[in-house]
């Protein structure tokens, strides 16, 4: 079997709805004003303003954790997050090319900032608080210059980096109790910090920012005020705001032509403020704490990231809020299309339901129900609502238009709601729970009746699937069982056992055969009429299969799972034809929409991703 993806055609990667907004200062305009770059899990996005079109850069092997671009634009260099004791990636991408100019390796587990001098000379990197120093690296030669531990042994450690806009030889560093100013000593191999003089205050610094003329340099704290430094005495000028705090701290810090700062907190409060005495001149109130803030040219027009995985577009002029893109910002469950159509699909994660346009990845509506996990989703076959499983063991039925709530089933379940189905004729919604009990429910217009409760699972129901004459499903356990039930008489007509969590099972569209798979990172076909088994596949070199879905005419079926790999396989050979590579995060769940035009895949991260579906499939 062709394991190896080198072998395999991949898919093609249409769009990806998805957005870090924890790492600070993510969000980056180019300096052609034309593209917007930022992370997503491993991979760095750029992405066009004018036409939306995105390229993908892979090479980090774990999420990115900060990105800096060069003031020509010619690189752009990304840091990663790793594992204790092993060696975090800085990767310099060439940006024409949009492919990678140099790897470089030092620091340990984390790398927290980057900055690249002035001409492009040098790049700058520090390493998180396990590695706690300073390299410096010049770009021609891809080499370390020399090195320092980034703050003094009786200061915590160190969160931000600035290069100065006039000379290549002098940057910043600021943190947790230490803020310096560094001097690059390029004949002797050596950097050599001097400590600025802050007095009594004691502040944690969160970023910087230094104004085109280098006269001064301002930093953002964790208190809710910034400090202005003065670059060449390198004595503090002032504090402020000294009434009215940013509250929830300062993240990030932007210096417009005119002098004014532009000051995102955490509380989601986007404020600009005079550089003189940090007063407040307009501010407007964002979704989520504000991690980035990036000019477009000359500052009339700016973009704002935030940890709600939200991007706005705001004018200097009018400072009113545009929405440009909006993501998930935690582990996306599921993944639904209406019946027959492929134009849209609905999504699920922690707090809310969202339903996207298919085409142009824009929302069309948010279903918000504060604090709980949406486990499963699914449209009714006559599109007249979305039907929902809780982890706070409530049913939930929506109109896919307003998303108004229209039925509630309190205690579906004793325990979370983890699956849900519904048959083909609109009367009756069948849930799966943490439990392992399978429901049967009757759905009128306003209310609902328990029909049946059948309890053979031991363990959480992860997944149903129900024949097209509804009369039978078929559920798949994490106890090691897929249980087809009879749903006339609710009884079990037969049992598929194996040494696995079953997490998925599908029907093939001529519903004498099932394929399941689970943890075991196999693909099992059995038959539905004595339960016996007809082949194994090896699914997948690593981590368990979370997602599964058969093509309309049953020629197909994809799987994806912490592999990261989406994978199309035909079915009657059980060889994969096609690879789909572009998730950072496990994939939690895929599916072909009703057309075939292509594949829809979730994951772990927050992200999602729209697949050419292939025409030889």
């Amino acid at each position: 079997m062709a394991e190896d993806t080198q072998e395999v055609p991949q898919l093609g990667l249409e769009a990806v709805i998805g957005f870090n907004g924890h790492v600070f200062s993510g969000l980056k305009v180019h300096p052609d004003k034309e593209h917007l770059i930022y992370p997503l899990g491993c991979t760095v996005i750029i992405k066009s303003l004018r036409s939306g079109k995105q390229t993908l850069l892979h090479g980090h092997t774990n999420n990115v954790s900060c990105i800096s671009v060069s003031k020509s634009g010619r690189y752009i260099a990304s840091g990663q997050v790793t594992f204790m004791g092993f060696k975090a990636d800085v990767i310099i991408w060439d940006y024409e090319k949009k492919e990678i100019y140099a790897r470089l390796l030092l620091h340990k587990a984390k790398v927290e900032d980057l900055s690249f001098s002035p001409n492009d000379k040098y790049l700058v990197s520090l390493g998180g608080q396990d590695d706690a120093s300073i390299v410096v690296w010049n770009i021609e030669s891809k080499e370390a210059i020399c090195g320092s531990p980034a703050s003094a042994q009786s200061a915590g450690h160190c969160l931000a980096l600035e290069y100065t806009n006039l000379s290549d030889e002098i940057f910043v560093s600021a943190g947790n109790g230490t803020l310096r100013v560094w001097e690059l000593d390029l004949l002797n191999r050596k950097i050599r910090p001097t400590e600025c003089q802050t007095g009594q205050l004691k502040r944690i610094v969160k970023c910087l920012e230094i104004p085109n003329d280098d006269n001064y340099f301002y930093c953002g704290t964790t208190s809710g005020d910034i400090l202005k430094v003065n670059l060449k005495t390198r004595l503090l000028s002032s504090c402020g705001p000294v009434k009215q705090k940013f509250s929830k701290g300062v993240n990030t810090l932007k210096v417009l032509k005119t002098g004014d700062i532009l000051v995102g907190s955490g509380d989601g409060m986007l404020t600009l403020c005079s550089g003189a005495n940090f007063k407040t001149i307009k501010s407007v109130q964002l979704e989520g704490g504000v991690t980035s803030v990036t000019l477009r040219g000359d500052g009339h027009q700016f973009y704002v990231g935030t940890e709600a995985a939200q991007m706005y577009s705001l004018s200097y002029t009018d400072f009113k809020p545009e929405l440009t893109a909006t993501n998930h910002n935690s582990a996306v469950k599921d993944v639904a299309f209406p019946f027959g159509t492929s134009e849209l699909f609905a999504t699920c994660s922690h707090n809310d339901i969202r339903v996207w346009h298919s085409e142009s990845s824009k929302e069309l509506l948010r279903i918000t129900v504060p604090n709980i996990t949406c486990h499963a989703l699914g449209f009714m076959r006559d599109g007249r609502s979305i039907f929902s499983a809780w982890n706070d063991g409530k049913i939930r039925v929506f109109t896919p238009e307003s998303g108004k709530l229209k039925l509630i089933i309190h205690n579906a379940h004793s325990m979370a709601v983890t699956t849900i189905a519904a048959t083909n004729d609109c009367k009756r919604i069948v849930s799966g729970g943490g439990e392992g009990q399978v429901r049967v429910w009757e759905i009128f217009q306003d209310s609902y009746r328990l029909i049946e409760t059948m309890k053979e699972h031991k363990a959480t129901v992860n997944c149903i699937k129900i024949k097209s004459n509804d009369k039978e499903c078929v559920t798949a356990s994490s106890d090691g069982a897929c249980i087809i039930w009879d749903l006339v008489r609710f009884v079990r007509n037969q049992m598929v056992l194996s040494n696995t969590l079953f997490s998925v099972v599908c029907y093939h569209p001529e519903e004498y055969q099932i394929i399941t798979s689970g943890t075991d990172r196999k693909i099992g076909y059995w038959e539905v009429y004595d339960g016996s088994a007809i082949r194994e596949l090896e699914g997948s070199l690593s981590g368990s299969i979370n997602g599964m879905h058969i093509s309309e005419d049953g020629k197909y079926f994809v799987t994806g799972g912490d592999d990261k790999l989406l994978k199309l396989w035909l079915y009657s050979d059980g060889e994969v034809t096609h690879v789909g590579i572009g998730h950072s995060g496990s994939i939690t769940n895929v599916r072909i929409c009703p057309n075939s035009r292509y594949i829809v895949s979730t994951s772990a991260d927050g992200a999602i991703l729209r697949w050419r579906y292939p025409q030889t499939a």
